[in-house]
């Protein structure tokens, strides 16, 4: 779960923390959800595959516009080509799902600033005319990719839905704000949010000891530490039981050190969480995220799908919280250039590996039985995010924080039941089953 996790800055401060925003970040600006404090994931990934990001030292840092590239260390054999088992019968259902449900990207990177805009669910957090005149600066590139993410998987959902979303565009006046979209009481999607946020200020002492904790090494000039962040987050929670849930972030952070330096990372992820297991689904969904991570690396996938899988556990019950995707954060390296690139066509796989599934299962019938199950399995859902989730527990406790969006992704409804056990052999238990072992999908 991706949260919007607001900080505070003292007023007279404005003025030197702007200039995170400004011309003086020319090759790095950029941003990230504020949830990249809690969001946090090993120190390293897999051993077993050799391949780790550093966040530290001189990995993903710049001194006065110029980048120097992080570090990216690899080692083991490489990762063996997916077998694909049981479902090529099913194959051209989906290949006409996804026909259907494909959104053309209309965003050009070298493209009219404003023309673009009119696209987008709202007007650009920062303002249009500043975005022209910084179009080539991460921070220009990175908001304008968030915004068209939004506003295509908003787009794609109201089609199905045959609902309108909401849009709340918010002000921090500590720096910076956001847009809010939400559709609730749909005929498809009981709530679904779409969160982009742009902000900027001086990390909490809270949030840069969570960063240490990570391995990064933060030396702020008196003790302050200005931060740029920026992303995209998405919880969507249909009626039908047999429609997975889906959530989706994508961000990017930046600290200004006291020396003038400044660390920057990306992150972020898709997984899916279904109430009901269905091997094609969780086919389709996994190998259209494996093919983007494949484009960048053959590692992507299988260490990223592992970490999704560590981080989305609800250690108290001894299971996941869905059937997982890819999860990565701290990613500094080869260079910002290529990890930027990497972030984009992570972000354009969330209509193609969602949509075709929503559209699969329309028109499926459900009994009383599988819809309290499916309550079940949101209170599973809501157990993770606020037992859990470092975003959400850190927001809750920032002061300034903006609560409606926190907990934008909690369910409007949800269910527990004491003792509950599902029956031997049942549907319910395969799902448990699955929950408590994690597959390899792909």
């Amino acid at each position: 779960m991706a949260s919007i996790v607001l900080l505070t800055v003292k007023q007279t401060a404005q003025t030197k923390v702007k200039r995170c925003l400004g011309s003086h970040f020319k090759d790095l600006a950029g941003g990230n959800a504020p949830s990249v404090f809690l969001l946090s994931g090993n120190e390293s990934l897999s051993r077993g595959l050799g391949l780790r990001f550093m966040s530290h030292g001189t990995a993903g840092r710049s001194a006065a516009g110029s980048t120097r590239t992080g570090a990216l260390a690899l080692g083991g054999a490489a990762a063996v080509t997916a077998a694909v088992v049981g479902f090529l019968a099913n194959a051209n259902h989906f290949q006409r799902a996804e026909m259907a449900t494909k959104i053309p990207l209309k965003s050009k990177e070298e493209g009219d600033i404003a023309e673009r805009c009119k696209g987008f669910m709202s007007a650009p957090v920062t303002d249009i005319s500043v975005l022209e005149e910084r179009k080539n600066e991460m921070s220009t590139r990175m908001e304008m990719m968030i915004m068209e993410t939004q506003a295509e998987f908003c787009k794609a959902l109201e089609e199905v839905d045959g609902g309108t979303f909401k849009v709340d565009k918010w002000q921090r006046k500590e720096g910076g704000g956001g847009i809010s979209c939400v559709m609730q009481d749909g005929k498809v999607f009981e709530k679904a949010g779409v969160n982009v946020s742009v902000v900027f200020g001086y990390l909490t002492e809270e949030a840069a000891k969570q960063m240490r904790s990570r391995g990064k090494v933060l030396k702020g000039k008196d003790g302050k530490l200005p931060f740029c962040a920026m992303g995209v987050s998405s919880v969507i929670h249909p009626r039908n039981p047999h429609i997975p849930t889906v959530h989706f972030n994508y961000r990017y952070f930046e600290i200004e050190e006291e020396d003038g330096s400044k660390q920057w990372w990306f992150g972020g992820g898709t997984d899916l969480t279904p109430v009901y297991i269905d091997k094609e689904d969780a086919f389709h969904f996994h190998n259209t995220l494996k093919k983007a991570c494949d484009k960048h690396h053959p590692k992507y996938y299988p260490e990223f799908k592992k970490w999704c899988d560590k981080y989305f556990y609800v250690r108290h019950r001894g299971e996941t919280r869905g059937i997982g995707g890819i999860f990565f954060d701290d990613l500094d390296s080869p260079n910002q250039e290529e990890a930027f690139n990497f972030v984009k066509s992570c972000a354009r796989t969330v209509v193609p590996c969602y949509l075709p599934i929503v559209k699969k299962h329309l028109n499926d019938s459900f009994t009383q039985d599988e819809k309290d199950w499916q309550q079940v399995r949101r209170g599973r859902y809501v157990e993770f995010n606020l037992v859990y989730d470092r975003g959400v527990k850190f927001g809750l406790a920032t002061p300034g924080s903006r609560i409606e969006s926190i907990l934008m992704s909690l369910p409007l409804t949800a269910r527990w039941e004491y003792m509950h056990k599902p029956v031997k052999g049942s549907r319910e238990a395969e799902m448990l089953e699955v929950l408590r072992n994690p597959k390899e999908w792909v």
